[in-house]
């Protein structure tokens, strides 16, 4: 069974940091691109950042580009997302997802989902 399993959560006040971590297991981890995305509510999920190997390493969504980092530890089967400087625009539920294409950055081109984790940033 695959599974992808998010931690790191929180309450945070503005201008802290909060590093995510997304362990799989259940697939050849280093097959896959990963990627991180989020959801406010009320709002569509949004793709963040992810890494792929065949697309060339890290790609963000323009706006979190130079606040966020996604990196990945192959050994350990798990995918970081360090968010820092974060605002109260950034809360939502974090996703971490895996799918097959070079640089996926929609829902319909990951195959396999974690259940999210709560991100919450106060004033």
């Amino acid at each position: 069974q695959v599974q992808l399993v998010e931690s790191g959560g929180g309450l945070v006040q503005a201008g802290g940091s909060l590093r995510l971590s997304c362990t799989a297991s259940g697939i050849t981890f280093s097959y896959y691109t990963m990627g991180w995305f989020r959801q406010a509510p009320g709002k569509e999920r949004e793709f963040v950042g992810g890494f792929s190997w065949s697309g060339g390493g890290t790609f963000y969504k323009d706006s979190v580009r130079g606040q966020f980092t996604v990196s990945r530890d192959n050994a350990k089967k798990t995918v970081y997302l360090q968010m820092n400087t974060l605002k109260p625009e950034d809360t939502a539920v974090y996703y971490c997802a895996a799918g097959g294409a070079v640089r996926p950055i929609t829902r319909d081109q990951y195959a396999y989902w974690g259940q999210g984790t709560q991100v919450t940033v106060s004033s």
